[in-house]
C-alpha cells in the first residue's frame, strides 16, 4: 500500500472480493484490495478445501445462469493459469426423496438453459452407485459436466493472478466509515488513510460486523460443521468417477467424494447457531460429529465406523432468503455491500465479481434480487 488515489478499494479477499478485484484489475482500473487476515483465511467462509459447483437451482433460472457463466470462467482462468485441477469434474448428483418437486424443477430449469444433464431411475441408482444407500430415494438427476472446485486454493490464486495484473494487495482491518454522502477514504485500525472513488466491501461474516446499524438485522452469520471421513484402504468406490458430488435435499446434507486422500465429506446445509466469525469456537462439536457418523450409516454402509480425519467449523453469512446482497450503501453513495453469500455463493463468484464491476464502471443492468431494500430481518430460507 502507498499513498496514491486508488479508483476502487475492494475489502475482503474471499471469493466474491477476489473476482471482484480480478475483474476491475482488468479493465485497467487502480485496485487495492484489503484482507485483515489473507486470501481465503481460516476463518472465512471462502476457506476449506472444497465447495460445490452446480447448475441446478430448481426453477430459479437466475442463479443457473449465473453458475453457468462462473463455471465458464473458473474453467478459462484455470487454463490460463495452468491450475487445472482447482476444478475437479467429479458430476453433481441429486437424489430425490418422496417430494421430488425439486428435482423435477431443477430439470426444466437446465433443459431451459441448455445444460447437459441425466435422468436416474431407481434401479438406475442402484446399478450405477451400490455405495450409496438409497433407503427413501426415488430418482436421481446428474449433471455430468459440474463437481467441486478447490477453494481455498482456487481464491489465493484469483489473488495472486490479479496482483501479477497490477491489483495491490495488504493485509489491514478497515474501519467503519462513519460519514453519509460520498466519501472520500476509509481507515485502517492503526490510522492509516486509504483514499479511492469507489469502495467496496465484500467481508463476508464480517460486513454486519462494519456496518452494524445496516445490516445487522440483516445478515445472520450461521455455524456450520464439515467432517470427513476416512475411506478403507485400497477402496476406489468413494472417489471419482466411482461416485459425483451429491445433494439430498430432504436430509439437508450433501457431500462430496474423497478428493486428493482428503476423505469423503460430509456437510450439513441446515443453518446452525448464529455466530460472531471474531468469537466463535473453531472445533467440530461432538453432536455435529455424531449426526455426520449416523448419516454415513445410513447412506454410505460400507463406512460404518469409519474415522473422522478431519473437520471444520466455517459459516454461512445468510441473508434473510439466501439472495445475495449486491447494491449501494443507502446513505453512502460510493460505498457498496458485496455479500450475502447464503451457502450457496462460492461457486459464483466470478460472476459476482463481474457484475460488482460492471455496476461500479456503468453498463450492468441492477438485479433488483439484490438490492438493500429487499433484504428483511426475518429468515424464509427460499434459496438452495
Amino acid at each position: 500500500m502507498n499513498d496514491r488515489r486508488y479508483d476502487v478499494v475492494v475489502i475482503g479477499a474471499g471469493v466474491f472480493g477476489a473476482w471482484t478485484a480480478w475483474h476491475l484489475g482488468h479493465r485497467g482500473r487502480r485496485v487495492l484490495l484489503v484482507d485483515a487476515y489473507g486470501p481465503a483465511n481460516a476463518r472465512a467462509s471462502s476457506t476449506g478445501e472444497s465447495r460445490i459447483i452446480r447448475m441446478g437451482y430448481g426453477p430459479d433460472e437466475l442463479y443457473t445462469r449465473w453458475s453457468q457463466r462462473s463455471l465458464a470462467q473458473w474453467k478459462e482462468f484455470f487454463a490460463a493459469t495452468r491450475q487445472e485441477q482447482l476444478f475437479q469434474e467429479t458430476g453433481v448428483l441429486w437424489l430425490a426423496g418422496k417430494d421430488d418437486s425439486r428435482v423435477r424443477q431443477t430439470t426444466e430449469t437446465l433443459r431451459r438453459c441448455g445444460v447437459a444433464f441425466e435422468e436416474l431411475s431407481r434401479a438406475g441408482l442402484e446399478e450405477r452407485y451400490p455405495q450409496i444407500g438409497l433407503d427413501g430415494v426415488t430418482r436421481g438427476l446428474l449433471e455430468p459436466g459440474s463437481g467441486a472446485l478447490m477453494a481455498r486454493r482456487a481464491v489465493a490464486a484469483v489473488v495472486g493472478d490479479a496482483v501479477e495484473g497490477g491489483v495491490e494487495y495488504c493485509v489491514a482491518k478497515i474501519r467503519e466509515p462513519r460519514e453519509t454522502g460520498a466519501i472520500s477514504s476509509v481507515s485502517t485500525s492503526t490510522d492509516e488513510r486509504i483514499e479511492a472513488a469507489e469502495f467496496v466491501f465484500a467481508c463476508g461474516a464480517w460486513l454486519w460486523k462494519i456496518f452494524p446499524g445496516m445490516l445487522g438485522t440483516r445478515i445472520f452469520p450461521s455455524r456450520q460443521e464439515v467432517f470427513f471421513f476416512g475411506v478403507p484402504a485400497g477402496d476406489a468406490r468413494f472417489a471419482p468417477p466411482a461416485l459425483p458430488t451429491w445433494l439430498f435435499q430432504e436430509d439437508q446434507i450433501y457431500g462430496i467424494p474423497d478428493l486428493e486422500s482428503r476423505g469423503l465429506k460430509i456437510a450439513v446445509d441446515r443453518h446452525g447457531e448464529r455466530v460472531d466469525p471474531d468469537t466463535q469456537s473453531r472445533l467440530a462439536s461432538a453432536e455435529g460429529a455424531e449426526e455426520a457418523r449416523r448419516f454415513v450409516e445410513q447412506r454410505f454402509p460400507a463406512l460404518r465406523g469409519s474415522p473422522i480425519v478431519e473437520s471444520r467449523v466455517c459459516q454461512y453469512e445468510n441473508t434473510w432468503n439466501g439472495d445475495f446482497l449486491i447494491d449501494r450503501h443507502p446513505e453512502m453513495e460510493n460505498v457498496w455491500f458485496v455479500g450475502g453469500g447464503s451457502g450457496h455463493g462460492f461457486k459464483h463468484g466470478p460472476a459476482v465479481g463481474e457484475y460488482v464491476a460492471g455496476r461500479i464502471l456503468g453498463g450492468a443492468s441492477e438485479e433488483e434480487r439484490f438490492s438493500f431494500a429487499g433484504k428483511k430481518t426475518v429468515q424464509k430460507r427460499g434459496v438452495f
